[in-house]
């Protein structure tokens, strides 16, 4: 998503751009011909979904036909799995790996499974921690090292968000602790709600161009990063590294922090209608100004009234509710400022990242957060909070795909495990599948791949067969490969005997692969041992004991 602040250019779009929307319709077809504000040179697609609910009785199985040019595709088959790494992989000061022989072993079982590769998440909070351009990289390196030596590639996420809760989480990484400083100097760098609540999960985005860490912007510090992750690693970039996933925000996803990352893993969080994060000075500033371009200075005070209270239903608010002020004058004003500060962020990101991996040979890639319990309603409430103008007369995540389109990045998303039939019964609005065919049809339309992600670590049949199912409706049809996976996340659990029969089972169907998966061969030292019991029993000993 440079941004507009009072001393920055403020964010405009046409009205074609803001116009623009994908119908929830069982049948729809797309004719560039009729789109001419859309740019790129797009071929004839139509598409005929049943993807509505996940309820057979509802809709029936999935059924579609993705044609073009002559024949199909190869459908989900060769779709290659990645596995994310452990958040501890590397230790606090990014020096050493973690359980090093138990890590091995691990790869070598990920090998015999199927698996293609691994995603590594490099931590601006441990890299970069205790000053400026001071960088350690060395565990990152034994780690890397480790995987291309079982014949593993990595995909890596450059993480410049925080994780966990507190430094009573044991999984806690916080920004740079020079950038701590710099916040509790000033406040407003950090992301506020209308009650003066902060949020230091990432910088706002308000000061995105500002020279406001140590004299140098929050962009320039993420460019910095990544120049210099580019040159520690460059032999690799291409060979071992294939892809590089370029954080954005909270969860490294191209959003605003409108509700905390950890209450969004919590059972009740599809009732969160979130809160808009426009109220630090810099966020103020920018809304502001705009509103005196648009000569209605009184809408540039913060943001909307009778927006919400978190857990409430949107019917019972004067924003969020089927008539509400969201498709008013003064809403479309708002949420067009709004969601144009997040793309107008994703752009300069975007941007930079092209400009310094020009020439490696990786694929870049932008999350985007699967906020889908509102999805039903027409306002979808909890997109709208998170920085997504997608209503049931509007399309957010096309001009979202469309950007991703012109810096050649692949769409990356969560929630492929996710069925209508079981989030309704928690909340009625919840459409996880519907709003995944958005999504998918707005990556198809633009021509950039995606990459899938189950929400939760959930090794059932179900959950597999649901990834299996979203998988197919983003591949078949397609005459390259369109489609990578990335399992969240390697634990314990994962290496349970029944377990890893589900999963190696999962990925062999995913990606086509032929392999014995429940007896990997291990090469210790210059012998090849074959482990008298499934090696992932051994694994998951190893984990359990650490």
């Amino acid at each position: 998503m440079a941004i507009a602040s009072s001393s920055t250019r403020s964010f405009c779009s046409t009205s074609a751009d803001l116009s623009t929307r994908l119908p929830r319709l069982s049948t729809v077809a797309f004719i560039p011909s009729l789109r001419p504000s859309l740019s790129l040179k797009l071929k004839p697609l139509s598409v005929s979904s049943r993807l509505n609910s996940s309820n057979p009785s509802e809709n029936g199985d999935l059924r579609y036909h993705l044609n073009r040019g002559r024949g199909r595709g190869p459908g989900p088959k060769g779709t290659p799995v990645f596995v994310k790494l452990p958040l501890d992989a590397v230790g606090p000061t990014a020096a050493q790996v973690r359980r090093r022989k138990t890590m091995e072993q691990s790869f070598r079982a990920l090998v015999a499974a199927g698996v293609e590769g691994v995603v590594l998440e490099v931590w601006w909070g441990l890299v970069e921690r205790d000053a400026p351009k001071v960088y350690i990289w060395q565990g990152y390196k034994e780690l890397i090292a480790m995987a291309k030596h079982c014949g593993l590639k990595v995909r890596v996420i450059l993480a410049f968000h925080q994780c966990g809760t507190g430094p009573g989480d044991p999984h806690w990484i916080p920004l740079p602790l020079w950038v701590l400083e710099e916040i509790n100097k000033n406040p407003d760098l950090a992301y506020s709600d209308r009650f003066g609540r902060k949020n230091i999960e990432y910088i706002s985005l308000g000061c995105d161009t500002l020279p406001v860490l140590q004299g140098r912007s929050p962009i320039q510090a993420y460019a910095d990063f990544m120049r210099a992750f580019r040159d520690a690693f460059w032999p690799l970039l291409g060979a071992v590294i294939t892809g590089i996933q370029v954080g954005m925000g909270p969860a490294g996803e191209l959003r605003y922090p409108s509700c905390p990352s950890r209450k969004l893993t919590w059972p009740w969080r599809t009732r969160e209608l979130g809160e808009f994060q426009c109220y630090d000075k810099y966020m103020l500033a920018s809304l502001n100004a705009r509103a005196q371009d648009a000569g209605k200075p009184e809408w540039g005070n913060g943001g909307p009234i009778g927006a919400s209270n978190l857990l409430q239903n949107p019917e019972d608010t004067d924003f969020f509710k089927t008539h509400g002020s969201w498709n008013t004058p003064y809403g479309k004003f708002f949420l067009e400022w709004y969601s144009g500060m997040l793309l107008l962020h994703g752009e300069n990101i975007c941007r930079e990242a092209k400009a310094i991996f020009r020439g490696a040979e990786v694929n870049m890639l932008a999350k985007v957060a699967g906020i889908h319990w509102h999805y039903g309603t027409q306002s979808h409430a909890s997109e709208l909070t998170a920085g997504y103008y997608n209503t049931d007369f509007r399309d957010g995540y096309l001009l979202i795909a469309r950007m991703l389109a012109r810096y050649g990045f692949t769409l990356c998303c969560t929630g492929f495990d996710m069925q209508d039939a079981e989030e309704q019964e928690v909340n009625p609005f919840s459409r996880p599948e519907g709003f995944l065919r958005q999504l998918l049809l707005a990556a198809r339309f633009c021509h950039i791949p995606m990459e899938g992600e189950n929400f939760a670590p959930t090794l059932d049949d179900g959950s597999f067969q649901q990834v299996l199912k979203m998988a197919k409706f983003c591949s078949d049809g397609q005459e390259m490969p369109s489609f990578s996976f990335s399992f969240e996340r390697m634990d314990k659990n994962m290496f349970d005997y029944q377990n890893w029969v589900r999963f190696t089972r999962f990925v062999r169907q995913l990606s086509g692969s032929g392999t014995n998966n429940f007896r990997a061969k291990l090469d210790f030292a210059d012998y090849e041992y074959q482990s008298p019991l499934p090696e992932s029993t051994k694994v998951g000993m190893d984990f359990a004991h650490c």
